[in-house]
């Protein structure tokens, strides 16, 4: 590591003043020191905002929004009844985020935030000429590595020929679904985002551009509608050890239903692209249809034509399809 200066934020709007001067917020840090070790990073300063007040939890008073600071740790989210009667999904997602001993320390600010596990960008190099091999996130205009190389966790929706990597966070997917808002403050004031456009897929913002966060904005906490979709929402994640280990899909569903009827649904999978993937024709086609698995699996199925897997990696069109089936009928009640 570069030798680097430490600070403690007072409130929000020091923390934005010092981010200016080109310090880096810090909170769990499970994350930062991890890109600070590789090489990824190697900021001037770290400006420690992890006592600021935005931890809290909360339904609002008419039921109709569950917010969720951006500095709750994974585990207060993951088992904060709030979130498990409101969101389950999102509940449901911090706890297989991590392993115990992380979910206590990471902040779902920062999970939300976390790069992609890609190991060719996970290189521990630091400095431009220093890199094995090409990767465009770390040298821009190196190259994608991966593009070729074996690898069979590439994205299948967004990427391009400089890179396939995706986005690993388990909490982001599961905010997707339920049409979170994040609420972010910065040196222009405080303004909101929906989570579904938060990230960027390579097409959107290329190689380095993963988020829509401008320079020196800082996460507040995010707003939650609740609704019975919300309520009803599950979280399917496919991973090859349950201890702890990165999805290789993920599926968060909300869904509202009567009768054998599906009345609403909302779909958004997970480690496909670079950011949560929604399948709005999806929702809208299954709008009133039987919750059934044939009718719901071929609908997957044929969401899923539209992926572009790389060589090697055809398994995980299918996958994906039957992750998302699995996550309705879970959803629904049907299966565990």
């Amino acid at each position: 590591m570069e030798n680097f200066t430490y600070a403690r934020a007072d409130s929000p709007e020091a923390a934005i003043r010092a981010a200016a001067d080109g310090a880096v917020f810090a909170a769990g840090t499970t994350e930062l020191v991890n890109w600070m070790r590789l090489g990824i990073v190697a900021p001037p300063a770290l400006t420690d905002i992890s006592g600021l007040d935005l931890a809290a939890i909360a339904l609002a008073d008419d039921g109709a929004t569950l917010t969720v600071g951006a500095l709750a740790t994974l585990n207060a989210v993951g088992t904060a009844p709030p979130v498990r009667t409101h969101a389950p999904a999102l509940a449901e997602a911090a706890l297989k985020a991590a392993s115990p001993q992380l979910r206590n320390r990471a902040t779902l600010g920062g999970n939300v935030l976390q790069r992609t596990r890609c190991p060719y960008f996970r290189a521990e190099a630091a400095g431009e000429g220093r890199m094995p091999w090409p990767c465009n996130k770390r040298v821009a205009g190196s190259g994608c590595v991966a593009r070729e190389a074996p690898f069979d966790r590439a994205a299948l929706f967004g990427w391009t020929d400089d890179c396939v990597a995706t986005q690993p966070s388990d909490p982001v997917v599961a905010l997707a679904a339920l049409d979170a808002v994040a609420r972010v403050q910065g040196p222009d004031g405080i303004r909101e985002v929906a989570m579904r456009d938060f990230h960027l897929d390579q097409q959107e913002g290329g190689a380095a551009t993963e988020t829509r966060l401008a320079p020196g904005e800082m996460i507040l906490g995010y707003r939650i509608p609740v609704d019975a979709a919300a309520r009803g929402s599950a979280y399917l994640k496919v991973r090859e050890r349950e201890s702890y280990e990165y999805a290789m899909v993920s599926a968060a569903v909300c869904l509202d239903h009567a009768d054998g009827t599906i009345r609403a649904l909302r779909i958004a999978l997970g480690s496909v692209a670079q950011k949560p993937w929604r399948l709005p024709q999806t929702e809208a086609a299954l709008a009133g249809a039987a919750l059934d698995e044939e009718t719901v699996q071929a609908a997957m199925d044929a969401a899923l034509r539209d992926a572009r897997p790389l060589p090697g990696q055809g398994w995980k069109p299918r996958l994906a399809a039957n992750a998302a089936t699995r996550a309705v009928m879970m959803a629904g009640g049907i299966v565990r």
